[in-house]
């Protein structure tokens, strides 16, 4: 009786993972929260305060105009974090290319988060009514998004700069369900000001959608019923535009040291109460980033967002502002580049940090030699 108890309590715990199935696929507001999450270390320790000041290869995420200040011949960046006491992965790499003689950057990226070994019990039972470990089974429930970038200078100056970027995502929770979905971005850069770079993207222009798809055994089918929950079915879901805003500020403190400072707004939507900025349907998500840097070998980073009005339980009438920080470190060591950063993403009551570490790679086209006896 009792591995009989255990057996059921083991089996409605995997199968709460499968149940939220029903909440991926009936949600509208925040569809697709994997991509909102954002690449690099860097940009992570200014809380992604980098829409306009971004000129490596996490533009392309962040601001694909921003593609253009790539100075190398190729480039390679990747990520790696631990969320939420390691037990989500969030990986992203990207490949991308400088074209100078069209004045123009291209760059493909992909992005991974996901849960993985998630034990499945369903089969905990045999067919003569004992319990067999054995039996247990492992899936893993992952979101991908691969993205396709390209950006070119409007002007030899490189002033203005226009860039997008076609992206293609997939979802799926182990063999019970999967989406596919399509969208796009835009991004453009203003650097015709002294010390003053504008920085204006538009996130999933076109309404980004997932049509999600589920094949459930008639024991899934079966244990949904016994749980009061409804069996998911086909459905689509769409991700609303957002409009993300970056003025950046950039100057030289004598002869070593350099400050970079850039706020954000984010203009969705979603209409959250507790946003600092929230008028109806609309929302207004401030974020400031300040890096500073040594010999443009060095970097200390500050951030702050996540800024929420969090009103008293036990009196409405009275709240109180919350900002989450971050922090980062950065380091050019010739064409390598490592950064680090830490960052509160988990509950802000348990204060679950994570800690995030990107690299990246340069390497420059070997220039055709001029004399023809060179190298022999």
């Amino acid at each position: 009786m009792q591995a009989t108890i255990m057996a059921t309590q083991m089996k409605y715990t995997a199968l709460a993972l499968v149940m939220c199935i029903t909440t991926l696929a009936s949600a509208q507001k925040f569809v697709n929260e994997f991509l909102n999450i954002g690449v690099g270390a860097r940009a992570h320790g200014m809380f992604g305060s980098v829409v306009a000041n971004g000129e490596d290869l996490t533009s392309a995420y962040w601001n694909p105009a921003g593609l253009i200040g790539l100075e190398n011949s190729l480039e390679i960046n990747a990520m790696h974090a631990n969320w939420f006491g390691g037990i989500a992965g969030y990986d992203y790499i990207s490949i991308g290319k400088k074209f100078k003689e069209k004045n123009a950057a291209a760059a493909v990226t992909l992005i991974r988060m996901g849960i993985d070994n998630i034990p499945n019990t369903l089969n905990l039972i045999g067919p003569d009514g004992n319990v067999d470990y054995n039996r247990i089974e492992t899936f893993s429930t992952a979101d991908y998004a691969f993205m396709i970038s390209y950006a070119k200078a409007m002007d030899e100056e490189g002033k203005l700069s226009l860039g997008g970027n076609l992206k293609v995502i997939h979802r799926s929770i182990g063999s019970f369900g999967s989406a596919w979905g399509f969208g796009a971005d835009i991004g453009a850069k203003y650097k015709g000001l002294k010390n003053i770079t504008l920085g204006l993207t538009a996130k999933d222009i076109t309404t980004t959608f997932n049509a999600w798809s589920f094949n459930l055994s008639e024991d899934e089918k079966s244990t949904f019923n016994e749980t009061g929950n409804e069996i998911p079915v086909s459905s689509n879901e769409v991700t609303l535009p957002r409009l993300v805003l970056g003025i950046a500020y950039q100057t030289n403190i004598g002869s070593n040291f350099s400050l970079l400072a850039e706020t954000d707004l984010t203009f969705s939507t979603y209409g959250r109460e507790a946003a600092l900025v929230s008028k109806n349907s609309l929302e207004i998500d401030p974020t400031l980033g300040i890096e500073i840097g040594y010999m443009n070998k060095a970097f200390l980073r500050f951030g702050m967002g996540n800024i929420q009005r969090r009103v008293n339980i036990e009196n409405f009438d009275e709240s109180t502002i919350e900002i989450q920080p971050n922090v980062g470190l950065g380091l050019k060591l010739g064409r390598l580049t490592v950064d680090y950063a830490l960052t509160n993403l988990g509950d802000r009551t348990d204060i679950l940090v994570s800690h995030i570490f990107s690299v990246g790679i340069a390497f420059n086209a070997r220039k055709a030699s001029t004399n023809a006896n060179e190298g022999i």
